[in-house]
């Protein structure tokens, strides 16, 4: 079993409101990597392209971020990380900016090719910022965890934030403009990432791991292990709801309207659950917690499926928002705990990367089978996420301990 790392930067050598920084920072970088897929779809569409192209640009920016994990070697040999974050932000805003001003006058090829070079440095936006909070984060367990449930509210606000950016300007103005906004909020994030907490490379070059090499690694730790596959399962599971949310109002008694509700109080439950992170931090060790809170949003996807009417579905989607928040928060303890110095930045952005892929994988998948029968896309998420966690169970009850 990997060993913990604990080694952080010294408590005194963190400059003051260096959390407010960071929050400020992922917040941007995560509402234009959350909103830019939406742009871009509007853009094409009130162009007046056919629905093929629409959603082929839609995919240049999103599925390019599995390929981020073999770039990311660079956050973790250089000397100073908060560059290549800013970096990645800049050139993720350079060119998504640069896709929507040309799209009207190029090649769709050329457009789609800016929009790859977007999404291929998205996932630095997400799990390589978030690499950055053990050196920004008090030294304690508590207080990293404190930080921990404040990164989760930040996913949950970009979430909200990037794609409601895009609906306003887009009325207000034009959807390329939507665009432009964003990409200027990742140019202020790249100046805010600049001011985080400075923390030296934990290893020299040569001892950081190539990307096959990291996976690898992980593959081999019980608990990065368990990371990967159940972080990967229950973004795949809850990313079934707002499918089912928008298919499913017929059957409640209530008019298509009611699926924003729905995804409304997922939304309103996420951002509750990382507020009560905040407030009261885990305690217990993450690799213990992550299956058990799995359970947990597998039992509310049982609660979506058997809610009678709107009100119990509202709570439903509400429970299984607050219990993947706190998930995907013992996740990014465990991310943090037991990834080895050399390779941290890497194994950040592994998991990140799938975990967006297993996600759209999981709306896909619930667009797919919602026609065959409405519940069976929730019955299969439920199933999934409880089998996984059934199966962390006995992994790390049979497991042995490994090398770091």
């Amino acid at each position: 079993m990997v060993e913990r790392d604990d080694t952080f930067v010294p408590k005194n050598s963190r400059p003051r409101w260096g959390l407010t920084r960071y929050v400020a920072a992922a917040t941007l970088a995560r509402a234009a990597d959350g909103g830019g897929v939406v742009a871009i779809i509007l853009v094409v569409s009130t162009s007046g392209a056919p629905g093929w192209l629409t959603g082929l640009l839609g995919a240049s920016i999103t599925a390019p971020h599995l390929l981020g994990p073999f770039i990311a070697r660079r956050l973790d040999t250089a000397r100073d990380g908060r560059n290549v974050i800013a970096f990645a932000c800049l050139i993720h805003g350079a060119t998504l900016a640069a896709a929507v001003l040309l799209y009207p006058v190029v090649w769709p090829i050329l457009t789609a090719l800016l929009l790859f070079a977007s999404g291929l440095f998205g996932p630095f936006l997400t799990g390589g910022i978030s690499s950055r909070l053990p050196a920004i984060a008090s030294q304690d367990q508590h207080g990293q965890r404190r930080a921990q449930g404040w990164d989760v509210a930040t996913y949950g606000l970009g979430a909200t934030i990037g794609p409601s950016i895009v609906a306003i300007v887009s009325v207000w103005s034009t959807p390329t403009i939507a665009a432009l906004v964003l990409a200027g909020g990742t140019f202020a994030a790249a100046a805010l990432v600049r001011l985080l907490p400075y923390a030296p490379a934990a290893s020299a070059a040569a001892d950081v791991p190539r990307p096959l090499r990291t996976l690898r690694i992980m593959a081999a730790s019980g608990p990065l292990r368990r990371t990967l596959y159940l972080t990967m399962i229950v973004a795949l599971s809850v990313a079934v709801l707002p499918i089912v949310a928008v298919s499913s109002t017929a059957s409640l008694g209530e008019a298509a309207g009611a699926a924003a509700a729905l995804v409304a109080a997922y939304g309103i439950g996420s951002l509750a659950g990382s507020v009560g992170v905040m407030i009261r931090p885990l305690r217990r060790d993450a690799d213990v917690l992550m299956p058990y809170l799995a359970l947990i949003v597998a039992a509310a996807l049982v609660a979506v499926l058997l809610a009678p009417n709107l009100t119990l579905a509202v709570v439903a989607y509400a429970a299984a928002g607050i219990a993947n928040s706190y998930f995907f928060a013992a996740t990014l303890a465990a991310r943090s705990e037991y990834s080895p110095a050399a390779a941290r930045g890497q194994i950040f952005i592994w998991v990140g990367a799938l975990k967006i892929t297993a996600g759209s994988a999981g709306t896909a998948a619930a667009g797919a089978l919602i026609g065959t029968a409405l519940h069976l896309p929730t019955i299969l998420a439920a199933g999934i996420a409880t089998a996984a966690a059934v199966v962390a169970i006995i992994d790390r009850r049979f497991s042995s301990p490994g090398p770091r």
